[in-house]
């Protein structure tokens, strides 16, 4: 029998059309999607992270069934990356498309390859917020309630900017 988990997945661009770059994304996780829908949060604006100078970033998360390992789920978001002119340079540099997958069901793991949960979830409103929106009763493995870690992370300069995009 073909396990169905739920995974979530962090999507974010500043560069060239990010709201493009985040259609597209969009548009192939439905086509991974194990009942070819994906859920998506609103869009948000957020400052970006670290010490590189650039644009604000637009943010959501999508939730979807996948019939795919976490590895795998790996792959074919790196590769959706590559796909829309992902290089990966500069630490917390510009970005054309970002996919971090945040959660894989409830699965912890701590590979060289992939850290479930995503290791800085629980820190990131740009995160946060967008997940708030399609799992408000999630239970973060090892980090607990969303709602606590919600009251931990205050909205630093997040904009909510479009409910359906």
């Amino acid at each position: 029998m073909v396990q169905v988990v739920t995974a979530y997945i962090a999507l974010g661009s500043n560069l060239r059309d990010p709201m493009a770059q985040m259609h597209r994304a969009a548009s192939v996780l439905d086509q991974l999607a194990h009942d070819g829908a994906v859920r998506r949060s609103p869009l948000y604006r957020s400052a970006p992270l670290g010490p590189v100078e650039q644009a604000d970033y637009l943010n959501a998360v999508a939730a979807l069934e996948t019939t795919l390992t976490a590895e795998s789920l790996l792959d074919a978001v790196q590769a959706i990356e590559h796909d829309q002119g992902r290089v990966r340079q500069v630490r917390w540099g510009p970005r054309t498309l970002d996919l971090d997958i945040l959660l894989y069901g409830d699965r912890v793991q701590n590979t060289e390859r992939l850290i479930l949960p995503h290791p800085g979830l629980h820190e990131r409103a740009f995160v946060l917020y967008p997940l708030w929106d399609i799992a408000p009763t999630l239970v973060v493995p090892g980090l607990g309630p969303l709602r606590t870690l919600l009251e931990q992370c205050p909205p630093l300069r997040l904009e909510r900017l479009a409910d359906v995009w």
